[in-house]
C-alpha cells in the first residue's frame, strides 16, 4: 500500500530536550504544514526572480470544493467500531525499568504506516499494532529507560523516527532513530540505526522534521548553531551559527530566519532551504512596547501580530501592506497553512476559521466546536486535498438535548430506587461522581464549514461491528460506543483504508470504519 502521494497532518514537528516533568504535563510544541503538490523548489526560484526583477506572476489557483469534499457522507457512512487495542498490559514490567512508564496514561500520537499502527502515551511508551491480525507486534522503547517523547514517518524510506529522553542522563537530550517499517513488522528493532550523533540536543536543542521540503532542522543550544539534513538520506547539508537568532521558520523551498528584536524593528533574512542562499534581506517595523504574538511566512507573504495590535499582511516583494483589525482577528493558539489552497487555518478558544492571504476571512465552521481547548496537530487531521477537517468536538445542544430524551425514560425507571438508596448513598458519600462525558468526531468541509459527517454517540445506528464467523484476527472490543468517544486524546485517518484511529485517556485506540 503506496503512501508517497498522501503525506500525514503530521508534518512538520519541533521537538525541544525539555525536563520530563515539563513536557509531560505542557505537552509538545509543534506546527503543521501540508506539503505542496508541486516541487518545493520552485519557491526559491520565484522568490529570485523577484528580487532581480524578473519573472511572470501566476495568479494563485482560486480555493474551489474539490469533488472529494462531496462524496465525504457516503464515505463515511455506516461507520462503525471495528476494533480496540491497549497499549499496556502486564508485559510492560518486563520491558521497562521507570516505573512511570507501567502507569496508564492517555495516548498522545498516533501514526499510521502501511498496515502498523503506531499509538504513544503520555508517559513515553509506545506501542506498534498489526491491523491485519490486530495483534500489538511490540513495544518501540527498545531501552529499559527510554521515554519515546514523538514520532515522525519518513515516507521517504518508509521508515519510522523515533525522539526519546533517557534516565541515564536525566531526560536532557534528544536521541532519534530510525527503523524500517518491515522491520518494526518482524520486531526487528534493534535493526534500526541512531541519527544525528554527532549533534548536542540538550535542552534548549530541538530537531525539527519538515516533510514539505524534505529537511531536517537541529539546533545545538551550546554553541548557538543550526544544522539542516536531507531527510531522504540524513546526510548534512549545511549550517547556520548566529547567536542573534531567535528563530527560523520554513515554508516551501525557504526559511524565515528571525532575528533578534532591536528598538521597534525586528532583522529578518529569507534564505533557500537547500543551499543557504540569502535571498532578501530586509527590517520589519514593530511598535516599540507591544509583545510580538507571532511572525510567520507564507511564500511572499508574512505574517506579523502583536499584542492588541491588528493583524498585518505584507507582501516582502513590494511591501504592500493588508491589516486586519485586532477586532475581527484573534490571536490563534495555532496556524495551519493549506498550500494546495492559499489559505491558512486558526485555531482559537475551540473555534476553528480559515482565512486568505488578503485578510478575509472565508470560512467559518458550524457545529465543529473543538473539545480541547488548547488545539493540537494530534488531535485533529486534515485530508491531502486539504478540503476536509476531522476533528474531535463537542455534541452539539441538539444532539444532546436527544441522548437527554432517551435517557429519560430510563432514568424514571429508576427514580424510585435512587430515592429509596439516597440516605445510604448520602451517608457513604458515594454521590461524588461526575458523568462522563461524550463527544464526536466530526468531519466538515473546509471551503463551506459545514459538517458533512460525524461519528456521534447519538447515532442510534453506530454499534461495534459483528465479528465475521471463523475470523480469528479480530480482536475483543470491551468499550461501548459511548465510553470509546469518552475522552479522545489522539485522532489520525488512514485515507488508503479509509479509517479513523482514535487514542482516549485510559491508554485505548480504537478503529472505526465501514
Amino acid at each position: 500500500m503506496e503512501h508517497h502521494h498522501k503525506p500525514a497532518l503530521r508534518l512538520r514537528l519541533r521537538i525541544t530536550a525539555a525536563r520530563r516533568r515539563a513536557w509531560l504535563s505542557a505537552g509538545l510544541r509543534s506546527t503543521c504544514r501540508k506539503p505542496p503538490r508541486r516541487d518545493p523548489s520552485d519557491s526559491v526560484h520565484k522568490v529570485a526572480r523577484r528580487e532581480i526583477g524578473g519573472g511572470h506572476r501566476r495568479p494563485p489557483r482560486p480555493a474551489a470544493p474539490s469533488s472529494s469534499a462531496f462524496s465525504c457522507p457516503e464515505k463515511f457512512r455506516n461507520f462503525q467500531l471495528q476494533e480496540e487495542y491497549d497499549t499496556y498490559d502486564d508485559e510492560v514490567h518486563f520491558l521497562v525499568q521507570l516505573p512511570f512508564l507501567w502507569t496508564r496514561t492517555k495516548i498522545i500520537e498516533i501514526v499510521a504506516a502501511k498496515d502498523v499502527i503506531f499509538a504513544l502515551a503520555q508517559s513515553g511508551l509506545c506501542a506498534a499494532f498489526n491491523r491485519t491480525t490486530n495483534k500489538r507486534i511490540c513495544y518501540l522503547n527498545i531501552s529499559p529507560d527510554e521515554v519515546i517523547r514523538s514520532l515522525f514517518y519518513n515516507k521517504n524510506n518508509e521508515s519510522l523516527i523515533t525522539v526519546s529522553v533517557y534516565e541515564s542522563d536525566r531526560f536532557s537530550s534528544l536521541k532519534c532513530r530510525t527503523t524500517p517499517i518491515e522491520y518494526i513488522r518482524r520486531g526487528q528493532l534493534n535493526d534500526g540505526f541512531p541519527l544525528f550523533e554527532s549533534e548536542s540536543l540538550k535542552y534548549p536543542g530541538f530537531v525539527e522534521f519538515d516533510d514539505v521540503n524534505g529537511k531536517v532542522l537541529t539546533f545545538s543550544a551550546q554553541d548557538s548553531t543550526y544544522k539542516v539534513f536531507d531527510l531522504k538520506n540524513y546526510n548534512f547539508l549545511y549550517s547556520i551559527c548566529d547567536k542573534n537568532i531567535q528563530e527560523i521558520k520554513i515554508s516551501p523551498g525557504i526559511m524565515l530566519v528571525i532575528y533578534q528584536k532591536t528598538n521597534c524593528h525586528v532583522p529578518l533574512t529569507i534564505l533557500s532551504i537547500e543551499d543557504g542562499t540569502p535571498l532578501k534581506t530586509f527590517s520589519q517595523l514593530l511598535h516599540r512596547n507591544r509583545k510580538v504574538d507571532f511572525i510567520e511566512q507564507f511564500n511572499e507573504k508574512l505574517l506579523v501580530k502583536q499584542d492588541k495590535e491588528n493583524l498585518q499582511i505584507i507582501d516582502v516583494r513590494n511591501s504592500d501592506l493588508i491589516e486586519v483589525n485586532k477586532t475581527e482577528f484573534m490571536t490563534p493558539s495555532a496556524f495551519i497553512f493549506l498550500y494546495e489552497n492559499n489559505l491558512f487555518l486558526t485555531f482559537c478558544n475551540r473555534t476553528v476559521a480559515a482565512w486568505n492571504f488578503r485578510g478575509e476571512l472565508v470560512t467559518s465552521f458550524e457545529d465543529h466546536e473543538l473539545w480541547h481547548p488548547n488545539c493540537n496537530t494530534n488531535n485533529i487531521y486534515i485530508t491531502a486535498d486539504q478540503d476536509l477537517i476531522i476533528s474531535y468536538c463537542k455534541v452539539s445542544k441538539k444532539a444532546t438535548d436527544s441522548v437527554d430524551s432517551e435517557a429519560g425514560e430510563g432514568i424514571a425507571k429508576f427514580q424510585l430506587q435512587f430515592l429509596i438508596l439516597l440516605p445510604l448513598l448520602t451517608r457513604t458519600n458515594l454521590l461524588n461522581f461526575s458523568v462522563p462525558s461524550m463527544g464526536s468526531i466530526n468531519m466538515s468541509n473546509i471551503f463551506t464549514g459545514k459538517c458533512v459527517a460525524k461519528i456521534s454517540p447519538s447515532d442510534p445506528t453506530l454499534t461495534i461491528a459483528p465479528r465475521k464467523r471463523g475470523d480469528k484476527s479480530r480482536s475483543t472490543v470491551h468499550s461501548t460506543v459511548p465510553e470509546a468517544l469518552e475522552d479522545i486524546t489522539a485522532l489520525f485517518y488512514d485515507e488508503d483504508r479509509n479509517e479513523i484511529y482514535t487514542g482516549n485517556s485510559k491508554g485505548l485506540v480504537h478503529v472505526w470504519s465501514n
